[in-house]
Formats: C-alpha cells, sequence, structure tokens
C-alpha cells in the first residue's frame, strides 16, 4: 500500500490500529533507557531541542515528498497550538527534565496515569464516554503494572521528589493532549497533524536548546551519546509521534492512552535480554492482567467497529 494511501483511508483491519499503538509503546519503552544515556553528557533542554527539530525535519520531508502535507485552517490554529504546547513542548520539558532528576523505573510507574488523565479530559470536552467496561479495564490494566512493580522496585524517596513531581505534570499534559488532538487527526491526515505539532514546537524549544548546549564542550560529548540522540530523534519521537497520531485517528482516546500501560511489561520483558535479570512469575502474571485490561477496554461491538470505519470513510 503506498504510504499516501495509507494517510487517506481507514484501515481495512480493525487489528491495524491495535498494532500500530504496540508498536508505539515499544518504541516509547526505549525512550527512557537511551534518554538516560544522552543526559550523562547533554543538559535536559538540549536533548530535548534536539529531538524537536530533528523530528520536525523528517516529518516534514516525509510530508512533502509524499504529498501529504495540507494547510492547517486558521480556525483549527488555536486547537493545533494547544495540541503542541501539551504534547510536545510542555510534554518533552517535563519529562526529560524530570528524567534526568529520578529514575526510568519512576517514570514508567508514573506515566501510567496517563490513560486516566486522557479519559477524564474526554469526558470534559466530549471527545470520550465513560462506560464500566473502559474504567473495569484501566483499572485491571493498573493493577497489572503496581503488581509488576511491586513494592521495592521503585525508588520513590527525597532525593527523586522533584522528577517525580515533574512527570506527574508531564503524564497530565500528554493525557490532555491525546484526548483534545483527536478532532484534528480526524479531520486532515495524521502526517499533516503531526508535521504541524512539531513545527509551531521548534518555535519554543529549538532556541531553548541551543542556548543551554552553549555550555556544553563538543569535545566532550562521545560518539555513543550522538548515537543515543539519533535513535531518539527517530525511533521513540517521529515514528512513534505519527503512529500514534494515526492510531488516534481510527479509535477512542481512551483506547489510545490504555496501551500506555504495555510500557512497563516491555521495560521487564527487555530487561532479562539486556540487563540478563531473570523473568520471574510476578512479570508473568502481571503481563497477563495488563493484556486482559487492554482487551476489556479495546473490545468493541462489531456493529459499531463497522460504523466506525464507514465514519472515517469520509475523512
Amino acid at each position: 500500500m503506498p504510504f499516501g494511501d495509507m494517510q487517506q483511508k481507514p484501515s481495512n483491519s480493525s487489528a491495524a490500529p491495535h498494532l500500530a499503538l504496540i508498536a508505539v509503546q515499544i518504541l516509547f519503552a526505549t525512550w527512557p533507557v537511551v534518554g538516560k544515556i544522552a543526559l550523562r553528557t547533554l543538559p535536559a533542554v538540549s536533548l530535548v531541542g534536539f529531538r524537536v527539530a530533528g523530528a520536525a525535519l523528517m516529518l516534514l520531508f516525509l510530508a512533502r515528498a509524499s504529498g501529504r502535507l495540507r494547510k492547517i485552517e486558521r480556525a483549527d490554529w488555536p486547537l493545533l497550538i494547544v495540541s503542541s504546547a501539551l504534547g510536545l513542548i510542555l510534554n518533552q520539558w517535563l519529562f526529560v527534565t524530570g528524567l534526568s532528576l529520578t529514575t526510568a523505573i519512576n517514570s514508567t510507574l508514573i506515566s501510567t496515569t496517563i490513560p486516566i488523565s486522557t479519559l477524564l479530559v474526554g469526558i470534559i470536552l466530549g471527545t470520550d464516554r465513560a462506560s464500566w467496561r473502559r474504567i473495569l479495564g484501566i483499572l485491571i490494566a493498573a493493577a497489572g503494572v503496581l503488581f509488576l512493580i511491586g513494592r521495592g522496585r521503585s525508588g520513590f524517596s527525597a532525593a527523586t521528589r522533584t522528577g517525580d513531581l515533574l512527570i506527574v505534570a508531564n503524564s497530565l499534559c500528554y493525557g490532555a493532549y491525546i484526548a483534545v488532538s483527536k478532532d484534528l487527526v480526524k479531520r486532515y491526515n495524521a502526517l499533516t497533524v503531526i508535521t504541524w505539532i512539531f513545527i509551531v514546537g521548534s518555535i519554543a524549544t529549538i532556541p531553548a536548546g541551543v542556548v543551554s548546549f552553549t555550555a556544553v564542550p563538543l569535545r566532550s560529548i562521545p560518539a555513543g551519546v550522538w548515537l543515543a540522540v539519533a535513535y531518539v530523534i527517530v525511533m521513540p519521537t517521529a515514528v512513534a509521534y505519527f503512529l500514534n497520531a494515526w492510531a488516534l485517528a481510527r479509535v477512542p482516546p481512551s483506547t489510545v492512552a490504555v496501551y500506555i500501560y504495555l510500557q512497563p511489561l516491555f521495560a521487564f520483558v527487555l530487561a532479562p535480554l539486556v540487563l540478563g535479570e531473570s523473568l520471574g512469575a510476578r512479570a508473568i502474571l502481571s503481563s497477563l492482567m495488563i493484556f486482559a485490561g487492554v482487551i476489556v477496554v479495546t473490545r468493541r461491538r462489531r456493529a459499531k467497529v463497522i460504523d466506525d470505519s464507514r465514519a472515517l470513510e469520509s475523512i
């Protein structure tokens, strides 16, 4: 299927958005680990500047090359600016700064509050609805995450409190972003929306990143850090944000958000491979709980899926 066609038409398979969201969470799960490597040398604001600038250039080139870049109507600019501020500017500054002041596992645990924020904002805006099925699914998945982490596996303390609070604020911003940006990605193609979000976000993040970077001696930056920066720009940023927006046009915001519960699962599954840690019964049981919660939230009646597919044909 040509890239442009993927943007223009809804997927013929109801599984496609969910597969995209799984890929997004795998990419996002690698971000704290790789980001920690880059933060050994680079200030948080500089890393954000590199991440946003690099991804904006990639997305702009891809959008123009595929002919999918559309003009945003004047009436939609306020919503675009709010989406960029919540989902990119504040989200990136808060997360990267918080990550530099806390642990990767703390940031993963706190991020599991995003689905709750998304559902609440969606209910307020009328873009989502609260049902016992979705609430139950979110609670089941959350219980799985809490069981996975367990007492003693997180490092919440006075030493990480500032970073932890910044991650909390980041989670609120990102949850709100998922809820408020759905209208844009439904009326425009996903590549157009995410490209403009990064362009708008560049206005604030790049100058701040340049100022911060001037204090770093170039010779002190090892090659491994540059590789980490390149990975952060391409995979958990440009690719992940695009896939997330593409899926958001096809499923409810609360469904997009609940997949965030897969992040700690992937992190704990990868740990034995990367760090040589053992995968015990706790991880296996918690993974079943997380997947059960995701299934409860994402399962939809067949008639509803057909109606949604027909509605998407007019987008």
